[in-house]
């Protein structure tokens, strides 16, 4: 059965791979992209890009749209394959904790979901599959991101300090933002990795574009 995808990189995100659609979704379907022996439905790229709206108060265009749903097809595929666990709902609950504290309050958070026509059950399915595909670009590319001790003092002086400055706040120490730096350079480091493992993998997949031109 074909599943819904929604952004990996929370960045840009992060984005799902649910068994159901969104309620509020209103949509007359078609398919805008074929995968392999799998499609991408219109109503996909309305979802993710819903999803947009709720993080970041914009949404990208309907092509960069479809462009990160292929890109979340092949990860769900290698992951599956895989056999990458599943989040455990205690990480799941912690997930969408971090989420909510990303927006400046929980009138804002809950402005922001009523706009985006989205459910508590709706994000934490994107959650839920988020970490799911994270967890196996975690595993794969990890073991192999080096960090160099002395790209950890350059990220402190060139990052940390200017930013505690920008804000008025005392920078923290090296050694006490030693281990934060190190993970945000490995998760950078990981993110490369991926994008160029996704650029190789788009070259040997039978990927056929049916977006109409002039499209969102």
């Amino acid at each position: 059965m074909r599943r819904l995808a929604i952004p990996i990189f929370l960045v840009a995100t992060v984005i799902a791979v649910t068994g159901h659609r969104l309620a509020a979704q209103e949509v007359v379907d078609r398919i805008v992209a074929r995968v392999e022996n799998d499609v991408i439905l219109l109503s996909d790229i309305r979802v993710l890009s819903r999803y947009q709206q709720f993080l970041d108060g914009k949404s990208e265009t309907d092509a960069q749209i479809l462009d990160r749903l292929i890109d979340q097809w092949i990860v769900r595929t290698e992951a599956e394959v895989s056999r990458t666990p599943r989040p455990s709902e205690e990480d799941i609950d912690r997930s969408l904790g971090s989420l909510k504290n990303s927006f400046v309050s929980e009138q804002e958070y809950e402005a922001r979901k009523k706009q985006a026509a989205l459910s508590d059950q709706d994000i934490r399915a994107m959650a839920a599959t988020q970490l799911y595909l994270s967890y196996y670009l975690d595993s794969r590319f990890r073991p192999g991101v080096q960090i160099d001790p002395k790209a950890i003092e350059d990220f402190y002086q060139n990052t940390v300090l200017p930013r505690a400055k920008a804000r008025g706040q005392d920078p923290p120490t090296l050694e006490a933002a030693r281990d934060s730096i190190q993970e945000a350079l490995v998760q950078n480091g990981i993110n490369e990795q991926a994008e160029r493992w996704l650029k190789e993998s788009r070259l040997r997949l039978h990927i056929e574009k049916l977006l109409e031109e002039g499209a969102r």
